[in-house]
């Protein structure tokens, strides 16, 4: 398959560049035998009891950086991922790239020197006792790329999950930024229980598929870990009939990466699965997700899970009814080939 085969048209007034006012007031679209238009509120009515939600505990950290070098020149440094309590692996954004062992001066006077460049990020190390406190002092909501807007005080809650707990994101997972601590309860009282993986989402998310080719792709590595709690609900659903269903395409790699072997296995290590059409499905039966980029890897995941062809009926009939697309954009309830 070619990259041309999925692309698409988006009219640009239908990428969300706000969430809704209530995190479940989003639309949500549900392909059965017609196209079924609702409402994530109502989600608890087409998911059965026994069934169980894998959700990404992954929390968002303030990503964004903002300072100068020696010369003055500005820099924004957008963090890919924590290494250690004093270094970073980030992308940097200057006027003329910044010199191996050179510092860049932050917006609070802290400093981080630039170690080294590999693959087009740059190894960092702050000088500060607390990284992450540093992140929470200076650091802004590293919000999409499409989102054209500054960062806002509401950002800190609304492009976060209710549920998360382990920090090192630097993207949220967007399909779980639809729930509220109601709803989960809603769905835990009609027997609909919940589990978490931990994948932190990297800013190579948002990276285009270059090749036109899209078996040559390769995908950006990602922490992830899954315990043997969640092992153990996910055996126990399969054996008493209940579906998985994986809450973002972040849960879909998690747990298909977990079973790469063909069983289901905790574990805490690196993934770059790439997910297209022709792979088969060894835990999950159901997804929700957002809506995609054009030519997106993330597309892609969801052409395989559900047909390339039936995903393309199913975005056109998404940009006909202007559901909001991507982040802080509307969700879809996916079967399995459906």
């Amino acid at each position: 398959m070619k990259l041309t085969d999925f692309d698409f048209e988006l009219p640009k007034s239908l990428i969300a560049q706000n969430p809704p006012e209530n995190r479940t007031d989003s639309r949500l679209l549900v392909p059965q035998s017609t196209i079924i238009d609702s409402f994530f509120h109502q989600i608890a009515s087409f998911i059965n009891p026994g069934d169980l939600l894998v959700m990404n505990n992954t929390r968002v950290i303030p990503a964004r950086l903002f300072g100068h070098k020696a010369s003055g020149g500005k820099v924004e440094i957008m963090i890919e991922r924590l290494l250690n309590d004093k270094q970073v692996l980030a992308m940097v954004k200057a006027s003329r790239a910044p010199k191996i062992d050179s510092f860049i001066t932050l917006e609070n006077g802290d400093k981080a020197q630039i170690l080294g460049k590999e693959n087009g990020f740059y190894t960092l190390e702050f000088e500060t006792d607390s990284l992450l406190g540093l992140l929470d002092q200076v650091g802004h909501i590293p919000l999409p790329p499409y989102i054209e807007r500054s960062d806002e005080q509401a950002d800190l809650e609304r492009y976060q999950t209710v549920f998360a707990q382990r920090e090192g994101a630097v993207a949220a997972p967007t399909a779980g930024l639809h729930f509220d601590k109601a709803l989960l309860s809603e769905l835990k009282t009609k027997g609909i229980d919940h589990c978490f993986v931990t994948l932190h989402v990297g800013a190579g998310t948002f990276q285009p598929v270059k090749v036109d080719k899209i078996t040559e792709h390769k995908m950006h590595s990602e922490y992830f870990e899954i315990d043997q709690t969640t092992v153990d609900k996910i055996n126990q659903t399969k054996a008493n009939g209940g579906r998985v269903i994986a809450v973002g395409t972040t849960a879909v790699r998690s747990v298909e990466s977990a079973a790469k072997s063909g069983t289901l296995r905790a574990v805490k290590e690196e993934t770059d699965i790439f997910i297209y059409p022709g792979y088969e499905f060894k835990v999950v039966d159901m997804m929700i997700t957002n809506f995609h980029l054009p030519k997106s890897s993330l597309l892609m995941l969801v052409s395989a899970f559900i047909g390339r062809d039936r995903m393309m009926e199913i975005y056109q009939h998404a940009i006909k009814s202007k559901y909001r697309f991507f982040s802080y954009g509307d969700a879809m309830l996916l079967h399995k080939n459906c």
